[in-house]
């Protein structure tokens, strides 16, 4: 199953980013609210009970992390907002994120063109700032769409 680590924005995260988008055109393939998630790290092919007992033990005792979205910006093919956290980065290390590529944390939007950017979509959310959330669960995820919670680890709370 393909498998990967992902903090989830709080419902009022999720209805501020909701409002931001307003009415959205039928040119981009939107990301379903339900499954809006900033991954930490992406396992693809893997065992979720190898994957969970790798996680009991660097999970354990972990503290939370404070998370905002703001800005927002395109890969090829995606529409994203960015996430800050300052210990996000050392959290996804824990979790086994790539080290061969830095590690840029977004909350996928839409998928779209990949040789046209929805730019108007990027300039309409550039400014976007959501409120400071404490994520204080880390989700091992997996299967399809809609993915779904294979297990959770809580963080403790700083």
């Amino acid at each position: 199953m393909r498998l990967f680590t992902a903090l989830r924005p709080p419902a009022d995260v999720a209805a501020e980013i909701a409002a931001a988008l307003g009415s959205r055109d039928r040119l981009l393939r939107w990301s379903d609210p339900a499954g809006w998630h900033v991954t930490l790290a992406f396992y693809g092919e893997a065992d979720p009970a190898e994957r969970g007992g790798v996680l009991d033990r660097v999970l354990d005792g972990r503290k939370s992390v404070d998370v905002q979205l703001r800005g927002s910006g395109t890969f090829p093919g995606v529409l994203w907002l960015g996430v800050a956290g300052e210990d996000l980065a050392d959290l996804a290390a824990a979790v086994g994120s790539d080290e061969d590529r830095p590690y840029r944390p977004h909350l996928t939007l839409a998928r779209c063109s990949r040789t046209r950017p929805p730019t108007a979509w990027t300039e309409h959310l550039a400014d976007f700032r959501s409120r400071v959330w404490t994520a204080d669960r880390v989700e091992l995820m997996g299967g399809g769409s809609p993915y779904r919670t294979l297990r959770a680890w809580p963080l403790r709370r700083a």
